[in-house]
């Protein structure tokens, strides 16, 4: 399958064949647990201190024979604080239905997090969500705006990367026929509930990804344009290519980019 080069000016430039990177199967069902896989190691370990509810002198007296019993006096058997302690004299703590006692099942730092993902799955699924980018039908189902681009996957010369100004870049994608995506990732919603009053108040769309061998100043100006991210390839992931687990995100694909995947497969 040929494709065509387009240069930094959206003009034609030259073709190149694409016979294996994009040819593997799509499988929606592996790239949403390779996805999971990868956020689950995102995720920061927490939980409640180890002696909380139990910093108290609050002990049993249930006992019998005992000076401080309980037995017969119809009262709980619960830990209870007592001595000289006025208001505070034989309150319950320590336990889960007490006042100032512990939780029930508090969650545990030492909770495992991860998820395994066998290798060789992850490799199928990596290259499964590469292919979904080529895949025009996917990549409108996922909501871009593509009816300007000229072909698909787009894939352009190599001074894409030497790109360092934002305005640069937004023409470059202009030209790319991308102006209604840029129009969609430019709105910006804000959240509805709580999420407002924790670091997330606001709602951006993901644009286009630009995929590049090698960062010359690239990765600095897409983060000029809302909803666009440019990453090398040695660091690409799932993450990137389906967010959200969805495959099929508009992705600008350098030429040695493509080249790299030809040979790695």
């Amino acid at each position: 399958m040929k494709i065509h080069i387009f240069g930094t000016d959206g003009s034609q430039s030259g073709e190149m064949n694409v016979a294996r990177a994009f040819s593997e199967k799509v499988r929606p069902d592996l790239i949403q647990r390779a996805f999971l896989a990868e956020m689950s190691e995102t995720r920061q370990p927490y939980g409640t201190d180890p002696e909380a509810g139990f910093r108290t002198s609050a002990h049993y007296h249930g006992l019998r024979h005992y000076k401080y019993s309980m037995m017969n006096r119809e009262m709980a058997r619960m830990p209870r604080i007592h001595g000289r302690v006025g208001y505070m004299s034989m309150t319950a703590r320590r336990v889960p239905q007490a006042m100032k006692g512990r939780e029930a099942h508090p969650p545990k730092v030492e909770k495992v997090w991860y998820e395994k993902i066998n290798r060789k799955e992850w490799n199928k699924a990596f290259m499964s969500a590469i292919a979904a980018t080529a895949q025009k039908d996917m990549v409108v189902a996922r909501g871009h705006r593509i009816e300007g681009i000229k072909s698909i996957p787009i894939i352009v010369d190599d001074k894409v990367q030497e790109i360092r100004k934002a305005a640069e870049l937004r023409k470059l994608l202009l030209s790319l026929g991308l102006e209604k995506e840029l129009e969609r990732t430019a709105e910006v919603k804000t959240r509805a509930g709580k999420g407002k009053m924790r670091g997330r108040r606001k709602k951006v769309k993901r644009g286009p990804l630009i995929v590049v061998s090698e960062d010359k100043g690239i990765c600095k100006a897409a983060n000029g344009i809302r909803g666009v991210e440019a990453v090398k390839l040695a660091d690409l992931c799932i993450r990137e290519l389906a967010p959200g687990a969805k495959p099929g995100r508009v992705t600008v694909w350098s030429r040695s980019a493509v080249e790299a995947l030809e040979k790695a497969k």
